[in-house]
């Protein structure tokens, strides 16, 4: 997708940045303004907002800096409504119902909850109202939170198989240096391939603003994670008098191409998970078979690495640790020890019962690249 089809895109997230929130209602309503735009164009939108955080903050007087865990969950549960609140009063001129949707990185690991936020998100969608998504910090620990919404916006456009990721923040572009330190810095407004010279550009996470808690990095690895699904991504500012519609103009923003074509809603989650559970390791032969779309059968695994559950996914390692695949597994970890290079009509004897042939079938792997990082 480039700018000129910005009007032609279906499905959208367009995520917004504490600061944006901090900039008070002439901001939020130019934003709502533009998601309007969209839903009349026929497009299907999803708004991700931060904010809460920050706005509880100011409300129980916590001091600037670094907040411990048990301060950020008070400040969300304490911003989280106000927030809401002020997206209410944006909507209301345009008659727009809106939606809360709070959301934990393990709701999006798991394939049932998974399937559950998609049917609410799309039920909202259909009755005309407008979901707005954000990490439900209130509830999270760092063992179970994205720990920033530019990669929970990227979770959302895969979930919604939206065609379009917006990130709107306090940053117009992806630059190749520093502007703030290099007034000649060149703004980069198209990124057909996210490498290691684009990922060098993003520097390091500008957390110390103590607004946000992300940066270009994590804007960076956004725009990776939703392009694996075929969603391209769009970095623009958010404070412009049209910041979504705005991207229709070549010089605006960044575009960053996906890396894929579309896939299935299934493929899309069980490439996008964020920390799969454990992994099988496989020989030469398996590898093959997976190559040519075969499901991994018990008598190709060679070793299981870590615990999981039936129905988890998991990476699927090649002889030398490579990253071959992920898939949705049949059996927990314990049971494909026991079934660990066996034949499938070995496999009742093992464990005494009999379920699937494979291990894992093949309508649950998703195969990827020699290049993406096994772990």
């Amino acid at each position: 997708m480039t700018p000129r089809d910005l009007g032609t895109a279906r499905g959208v997230v367009v995520k917004v940045g504490s600061s944006l929130i901090q900039a008070g209602e002439p901001v939020m309503g130019a934003i709502a303004d533009d998601i309007i735009a969209l839903r009349e164009g026929g497009a299907r939108v999803t708004l991700v907002s931060s904010g809460a955080v920050a706005l509880g903050r100011d409300r129980l007087g916590l001091p600037a800096g670094t907040l411990s865990l048990e301060q950020k969950q008070a400040a969300a549960a304490t911003g989280q409504p106000r927030l809401l609140d002020l997206w209410e009063s944006a909507f209301a001129p345009h008659g727009v119902a809106t939606a809360q949707a709070l959301l934990t990185l393990d709701v999006t690991e798991s394939r049932r909850s998974w399937l559950n936020a998609r049917a609410t998100l799309s039920t909202l969608m259909d009755l005309g109202a407008l979901p707005i998504v954000n990490e439900n910090d209130t509830i999270a620990t760092d063992e179970i939170r994205y720990g920033d919404n530019d990669r929970l916006a990227a979770r959302v456009a895969q979930l919604t198989g939206a065609e379009l990721l917006v990130l709107l923040s306090d940053v117009d572009a992806l630059y190749d240096a520093d502007p703030r330190r290099h007034p000649d810095a060149q703004a980069q407004h198209d990124v057909p391939v996210i490498n290691a010279h684009i990922q060098a550009m993003a520097g390091r996470a500008n957390a110390e603003r103590g607004v946000g808690t992300g940066g270009m990095r994590t804007k960076i690895m956004a725009a990776e994670l939703a392009g694996a699904s075929g969603c391209s991504t769009a970095i623009a500012i958010g404070t412009a008098r049209h910041p979504i519609l705005s991207l229709s103009r070549a010089n605006h923003g960044s575009w960053f191409h996906p890396a894929n074509s579309s896939t299935s809603a299934r493929e899309r989650w069980i490439s996008g998970v964020v920390s799969p559970n454990g992994a099988l390791r496989i020989d030469a032969g398996a590898v093959g078979a997976l190559q040519d779309g075969k499901s991994l059968l018990p008598v190709g695994v060679t070793a299981v690495d870590g615990q999981f559950e039936r129905g988890d996914t998991i990476r699927i390692l090649g002889p030398q640790g490579e990253l071959v695949a992920r898939g949705v597994t049949a059996y927990g970890a314990d049971e494909a020890r026991q079934l660990a290079g066996c034949r499938s009509d070995e496999a009742e004897d093992r464990l005494g019962y009999r379920r699937a042939a494979a291990l894992v079938h093949t309508d649950d792997i998703v195969r990827v690249s020699s290049q993406e990082d096994g772990r």
